[in-house]
């Protein structure tokens, strides 16, 4: 299996990386630098306001838009300054540690959260410090959503403060190498009080890489401590990597053979990256200097321009279909032209495990977040439905944001829902059509003439309205002189006025508007919505 690691930064305005697995596109990853990217920072802010309704606070961490913090999302060490706050007993036992076989992904661990918190306004005053990180991207006008659970991420190992232990990523599944990291761990003792995950890349790490991670780790901490204790909030104290650093840090593997950097400074950047990380594939980046792009070489670009289409073929036959909403996603599964053999049975399943795939493949590349309902073909085996969750969920593994999956429900549908943390690429790269506001369907030429018509029947009833004059796109304007003449006419003696609609060139599809003059060719003031009184 050849896969690539892709990295394009000639465009200054910016920075794509792809990963290429067998000549098709897997992940990609897009940075601009005109969009603040925040996720991950962390923050000495200061409380701002207090909102007991939603028991959240909004802080000032010195970008412009308050972040929002959740009373979920504070650490417990924040509930000493509870007055008479008493926590059950089996939550001060939760209170940053959890069982081994409790353990999250590498990247978005629990912490052990209490399930009793005290109320928000207890917790915090205006004007208090508080140490935050960036968890999510604000989105239009809403600000950052942050945490005081911090974790900062190495290559092989996080840093977690509040977390207090050493741990190993439930993505590594033998005991035996749990067992081995854990004792490693432990030999190389780690400062008191802090905690440590070790992540799926330090599986087969030795002692020494390890120790050097920790170190590294410990350096950054350190510095971090010391900017929190002599300068004021609001202000950071970390910044993530770019993104050409983060990428490799947390998506390189070795089954990646070759990384290849079109931008100077990039590949230096990444080269020394690799070098004092991870010295030993050092000599598997390479700058790129051909002089056709190098997406379009590899067929990227073309990829690229797929990935907000509606519909998605499938390979063999049949497709996706997939819509968007706020909060939503829905995915719907046509079997088109697909068959396997003379039964619809199989054919829904070998359809349904095609599928599977490309779900997985499609909501990593557009980066689909909050709530997702995929609707398979209807099976009645019990055991092919188990089988196509299976498929799902092992398509979803390589997905480095959190994702939960319910198995199937009565109605065939598998419902998900993916971690949101910055906008996804629809969002990122696309405005809204003015035309169809978004909802990707304007008017059709019956509707549009209809509101022509209401238009003009309550512009007959302006008082000393003459003339009408409508302006509307070529084609409504078409539909409507050769469709209604007969109406207008009726419409004209009836009123004793003249309607006049004109076709105006460049205009979108719904493009209305609707001008009264008087006998002097005076233009008279007029509503749709609040006709100017009534013709006497």
């Amino acid at each position: 299996m050849s896969q690539k690691m892709l990295v394009n930064a000639r465009l200054k305005e910016e920075l794509r990386i792809a990963v290429v697995e067998n000549g098709e596109l897997e992940e990609l990853y897009v940075e601009r630098a005109a969009n603040d990217n925040l996720v991950g920072n962390i923050y000495k802010g200061v409380v701002v306001n207090i909102e007991q309704s939603l028991q959240a606070v909004f802080v000032d961490i010195g970008v412009g838009h308050n972040g929002f913090l959740h009373i979920s999302d504070v650490e417990p060490h924040y509930f000493r300054q509870a007055p008479n706050f008493v926590a059950p007993e089996e939550d001060r036992r939760r209170y940053g540690r959890r069982r081994d076989d409790e353990e999250e992904d590498d990247d978005d661990f629990d912490f052990g959260r209490p399930r009793v918190k005290p109320p928000i306004q207890d917790v915090f005053q205006r004007g208090d410090e508080v140490l935050v990180q960036v968890i999510k991207e604000g989105i239009g006008t809403k600000g950052p959503t942050l945490s005081t659970y911090v974790s900062i991420p190495g290559r092989y190992l996080v840093l977690m403060p509040s977390l207090r232990r050493v741990g190993v990523s439930r993505k590594i599944p033998d005991e035996s190498i749990r067992r081995k990291l854990r004792a490693v761990m432990n030999e190389l003792r780690p400062p008191k009080g802090l905690g440590f995950i070790v992540r799926t890349a330090g599986a087969d790490r030795t002692r020494k890489e390890l120790a050097y991670d920790l170190a590294y780790l410990m350096r950054l901490w350190r510095s971090i401590v010391r900017r929190v204790k002599n300068i004021p909030g609001p202000v950071g104290v970390y910044e993530e990597s770019d993104v050409v650093i983060r990428t490799i840090r947390d998506a390189f593997t070795s089954d990646i053979d070759e990384i290849l950097v079109d931008e100077k400074g990039a590949f230096e950047r990444a080269g020394d990256f690799l070098q004092t990380i991870m010295p030993r594939y050092a000599d598997r980046i390479k700058y790129y200097e051909g002089r056709e792009p190098l997406f379009t070489k590899y067929g990227v670009d073309s990829e690229i321009a797929k990935i907000n289409c509606r519909t998605v073929p499938l390979r063999d036959g049949g497709s996706i279909v997939i819509d968007q909403a706020e909060a939503l996603v829905a995915i719907d599964v046509n079997s088109g032209n697909f068959r396997t053999n003379d039964s619809p049975e199989e054919t829904a399943f070998q359809l349904n495990l095609r599928a599977a795939k490309e779900i997985a493949r499609q909501i990593r590349l557009r980066d689909l977040g909050g709530v997702i309902v995929n609707d398979f073909i209807d099976m009645t085996s019990e055991a092919h439905r188990r089988a196509v969750e299976r498929t799902l969920r092992d398509a979803m593994k390589r997905d480095r944001s959190k994702t939960r999956i319910l198995r199937t429900s009565p109605f065939g549908l598998i419902e998900m829902t993916r971690q949101r943390v910055r906008p996804g690429v629809r969002r990122s790269g696309y405005r809204e059509c003015p035309c169809c506001r978004g909802g990707g369907a304007i008017k059709s030429l019956e509707s549009m003439t209809l509101d022509v018509m209401r238009n003009v029947a309550l512009a007959v009833q302006t008082p000393r309205a003459a003339r009408i004059v409508v302006g509307v796109s070529e084609e409504v304007a078409d539909y409507v002189n050769n469709r209604k003449r007969q109406q207008l006419a009726q419409i004209e003696g009836d009123g004793d006025v003249s309607v006049l609609v004109k076709p105006t060139p460049n205009v979108w599809p719904e493009a209305l508007v609707v001008d009264v003059f008087d006998e002097d060719g005076k233009k008279l003031p007029f509503d749709a919505e609040h006709p100017h009184g009534h013709r006497k």
